[in-house]
């Protein structure tokens, strides 16, 4: 039988579960809806008849970030107020018809090409026509309680978001830096890999990766922008500090180098099996060129410290560097070896350039 967890290991499990990001902006969205609708019925005035707009302003507002939160509910408030001044006057030259109903939406989808509304966009054609189809003798009364209402669904649903375990996206960066990084070393050693063996090398994983590479990159260039987002507004911040400019000056430096192994990956790829006549690796070189990739792995997976590992990396590339000098004067074809070493060079510059102590500040508790 499975062994019985513990009360600890059982806490942190409904710890993962309860911050997990789409079921906890699920039950945030349930809960700010909840309380919406209940405020809604003891709002004042005309706005009392029409308290289910509440639900629907406070759902309409979730959104990962407090940040965003509050710009998608700004926004979508706006949005509201524009489909209004459309559809009054329409409905003040004349009754509903199928006329008022195709000009209203050809209005409200023309307003909703205007800059910098975002969210608000969506909501101007929806708005106005629910003005003119429900709005009855009194639009401008329908129009002031269904603003008011979904006013209180935002002001609600932002402030459920805000103190309901606001997300800090910090570890989607973390993870996607190291997951990063891992995959750029891994790519270069897979490369050390095949130039030892026997040619033309068995396993071609490593040269169809060169696409991978630039997605990944701009996934994680994705999450460290949520993760930079997510910190406004957000009361947790201060507990879960991490330097997100350091993670930038990583990414940068990440996808520079990513960019040279994708240009290695291209260079070794056709030197094996495109076109070897024409590019060829002098046997001279491949065991240099082996050894400086398998050292340039070992360093860039080792980021954090300048230890021997990148010296050790260094001095491998220079080894390679005067390898090809030798190969030069000896009238072998060196330009795809060269090609290699350089971006070798290049990579290990950036590196030594990003890594040190304090280059990385980790904060392992953070919230998703």
């Amino acid at each position: 039988m499975p062994s019985l967890l513990t009360g600890s290991q059982l806490q942190t499990r409904a710890r993962h579960l309860i911050t997990h990001g789409r079921l906890l902006l699920a039950v945030k969205a349930a809960l700010a809806a909840g309380i919406a609708w209940w405020l809604a019925l003891k709002v004042p005035g005309v706005a009392a008849q029409y308290p289910y707009y509440a639900p629907l302003g406070a759902v309409a507002c979730m959104y990962p970030t407090v940040a965003g939160s509050a710009r998608q509910g700004f926004e979508t408030l706006l949005g509201l107020a524009v489909g209004f001044v459309i559809a009054v006057p329409v409905i003040l030259i004349g009754d509903v018809s199928v006329v008022a109903v195709a000009a209203v939406v050809a209005l409200g989808v023309l307003a909703a090409g205007m800059p910098k509304l975002g969210a608000g966009q969506d909501w101007i054609p929806i708005a106005a026509l629910f003005v003119l189809l429900l709005g009855g003798d009194n639009p401008q009364e329908y129009s002031f309680g269904y603003l008011i209402q979904m006013l209180v669904g935002v002001v609600v649903g932002i402030t459920v978001n805000m103190l309901l375990f606001p997300p800090l996206h910090l570890d989607g960066a973390i993870a996607g830096l190291k997951n990063f990084r891992d995959t750029l070393a891994l790519q270069l050693s897979d490369m050390a890999a095949a130039i030892g063996e026997s040619w033309p090398p068995e396993h071609e994983e490593w040269s169809q990766r060169e696409s991978r590479l630039g997605e990944l990159g701009q996934e994680v260039r994705s999450a460290v922008q949520l993760a930079d987002r997510s910190r406004h507004g957000n009361i947790r911040r201060r507990r879960h500090q991490r330097d997100l400019t350091a993670d930038y000056h990583s990414l940068q430096a990440m996808e520079r180098i990513a960019f040279h192994v994708q240009n290695m990956t291209e260079v070794l790829a056709g030197a094996i099996w495109r076109t070897p006549e024409a590019t060829p690796l002098p046997p001279a070189l491949v065991e240099p060129l082996g050894e400086a990739l398998g050292r340039t792995a070992e360093a860039v997976a080792d980021w954090d410290s300048e230890g021997s590992k990148m010296t050790a990396a260094e001095e491998a590339v220079e080894n390679l560097m005067q390898q090809i000098t030798a190969s030069a004067a000896a009238e072998d074809r060196v330009q795809a070896t060269a090609s290699l070493g350089m971006d070798l060079r290049r990579i290990l510059l950036i590196v030594r350039a990003e890594s040190g102590p304090g280059s990385e500040t980790v904060d392992q508790n953070a919230a998703a």
